[in-house]
């Protein structure tokens, strides 16, 4: 049995403690808001806490779930791994990418591990298409189109989000590092960064779309738009092979249901084969990264989402706000 303690415990850190199964238990909350705290800690059969320091200190917790704003991130991941606890981080993990040299440091002093929050890795659209690639069905891969958007809500723009002390910036840092990460696992690293974030309709001074043009060192491109002037939210990834190409569409819920198509090309060219896959189960990509996350602790394996991506994710990130003239200085 695995003893979890949840920090920030709104959206994202009540869906974290509702994808912890098996044994495992969530043993403490904590909140800046009581309320908030209290209230998940009732569903969980928690303590409940406004200070995030006395969770790390308890000495029955194992792991230590970080789903605060972005300015807080890497500050409570540190403590939490000083005090030897493995991590679950939510992405970026930083609202900079040198924000998580201490954290890489105190993590392989302290042996303990902790896990970037990319549950799109295990959304079951992705891995189809993950598995088909490492299979080889696309034969050697050209580039991906990848778009990922959403609309806004009143008051939008007067959310923490918007507030680049806390957030580090806007739509490129908080959906983008997702479409990178995702481009990076299916195609490596990309070592030529190009792109332009813009605000466009947001009253807010964090940038509502980026646009991103990343290639690796063999010249495989990733073209890449993030948006939270979408209106209709939308998830689509196109990822193109000299022998085929995947369309994924949908991550559930607002997005629509997720769908892994296969278009394989015929030696004579032509109308491809298709082969489809459907999803409209409930999204499980949370219960599966906590468990894979869970395994690996236990099996002492390197975490599959580590540090380093959330690393690549932000430098990728940083060198698209330099270029387009935002200036978020933390």
């Amino acid at each position: 049995m695995t003893n979890i303690a949840i920090i920030g415990c709104g959206l994202i850190g009540q869906k974290r403690a509702k994808a912890i199964g098996g044994d495992n238990r969530v043993v403490a909350c904590a909140d800046l808001e009581a309320a908030r705290a209290e209230a998940l800690a009732a569903s969980t059969g928690a303590a409940a806490t406004t200070d995030w320091r006395a969770v790390i200190e308890r000495s029955d917790v194992d792991v230590v779930v970080v789903a605060t704003p972005h300015n807080s991130l890497a500050e409570i991941t540190l403590a939490a791994v000083k005090s030897g606890k493995h991590v679950l981080v939510e992405k970026p993990a930083a609202r900079r990418s040198r924000e998580l040299d201490a954290v890489i440091e105190a993590r392989d002093r302290a042996g303990v591990k902790v896990h970037v929050g990319f549950n799109h890795r295990y959304h079951r659209s992705l891995q189809k298409a993950h598995e088909l690639i490492t299979s080889k069905a696309l034969g050697e891969l050209m580039f991906i189109r990848g778009r990922y958007g959403h609309g806004g809500r009143v008051g939008y723009e007067k959310e923490w989000r918007a507030d680049p002390k806390l957030s580090g910036g806007g739509e490129l840092i908080d959906q983008g590092p997702h479409l990178i990460d995702l481009s990076r696992w299916l195609m490596g690293d990309f070592t030529k960064v190009e792109g332009f974030a813009h605000t466009y309709f947001w009253n807010m001074p964090v940038d509502d779309n980026a646009f991103l043009t990343l290639r690796t060192a063999h010249e495989q491109t990733a073209f890449l738009h993030v948006s939270c002037s979408e209106w209709k939210n939308l998830f689509s990834m196109e990822i193109y092979g000299r022998e085929g190409k995947i369309e994924l569409n949908g991550l559930g819920g607002s997005y629509g249901v997720e769908r892994t198509t296969w278009y394989k090309m015929l030696p004579e060219m032509g109308p491809p084969e298709t082969f489809a896959w459907e999803y409209p189960m409930s999204d499980n990509s949370w219960s599966v990264e906590m468990q894979a996350f869970l395994q690996q602790i236990q099996s002492d394996l390197p975490c599959d989402c580590g540090l380093e991506d959330a690393k690549a994710a932000l430098e990728i990130v940083e060198k698209i706000y330099e270029v387009s003239g935002y200036d978020y200085r933390t």
